[in-house]
């Protein structure tokens, strides 16, 4: 007698684009290599990772000149793809290019950026939780609470807050439609700044999922302050 089996359950894999130099840091070297609560930021961000069940593999963009991410790696879990590009979206469009032929269109892949080391297992869960099965896919987001002003060469003014959002990373869609969104977007010659930007440019709305100000981006020097205080008080 056969058994039949269903289809293979899609994997979730995590990409972690790190070709960056951090200019606004104003620090010696890449700020993803900085020390927070006394460990490197990136390796902040790939414990997360390696710490949730559900990531079947986690995969690092670096410059091929990179000469600092070997002493960030774990034991094992990681994958360190040398193809960093000089944008973000190069980085991770090259990285999805690499990585054709060991994963799946119907796999998900989650990006997120190296400079937020306040990610957690648990928030990496309530994005795949939150996301499901959804035909498009989502990514970790904040509502807006503050008054929010616009300044323009007409003066100030108060722009409506409600249905505003403050995008996070991890942001997560199947191999095949990411790989899809950001060729175009290249193709087009456009910027985008995260990969629901090219995703929406398709003409989908990806779902948005609370994230936490625990997991916020490390981008001036003072925010190192503020990523510490989270990271001391655990998850």
């Amino acid at each position: 007698m056969s058994i039949k089996t269903g289809p293979a359950r899609p994997r979730h894999f995590a990409l972690i684009p790190a070709a960056g130099v951090g200019a606004r840091m104003a620090a010696d070297g890449p700020k993803q290599y900085l020390s927070i609560g006394g460990k490197p930021m990136l390796r902040h961000t790939l414990d997360a990772f390696l710490g949730c069940a559900a990531i079947a593999h986690t995969y690092v963009v670096v410059s091929p000149d990179d000469g600092h991410i070997d002493s960030v790696l774990p034991a094992a879990g990681v994958t360190v793809l040398r193809c960093g590009g000089a944008t973000r979206m190069d980085s991770v469009l090259n990285a999805l290019r690499a990585l054709r032929g060991q994963v799946g269109d119907g796999d998900w892949v989650l990006v997120h950026d190296a400079a937020r080391p306040g990610l957690t297992p648990a928030l990496i869960d309530c994005l795949i939780a939150g996301v499901g099965e959804d035909a498009v896919g989502g990514l970790l987001a904040l509502p807006v609470v503050d008054t929010v002003k616009r300044a323009g060469a007409d003066g100030v003014a108060t722009v409506a807050r409600d249905g505003l959002w403050l995008a996070q990373t991890p942001q997560m869609f199947r191999y095949g439609l990411l790989s899809s969104a950001l060729a175009t977007a290249a193709a087009g010659g456009g910027a985008v700044t995260d990969d629901a930007s090219a995703v929406e440019a398709l003409g989908l709305s990806p779902k948005l999922v609370e994230g936490h100000p625990r997991n916020l981006k490390v981008t001036l020097p003072r925010d190192i302050r503020i990523a510490e205080m989270y990271l001391a008080h655990g998850a």
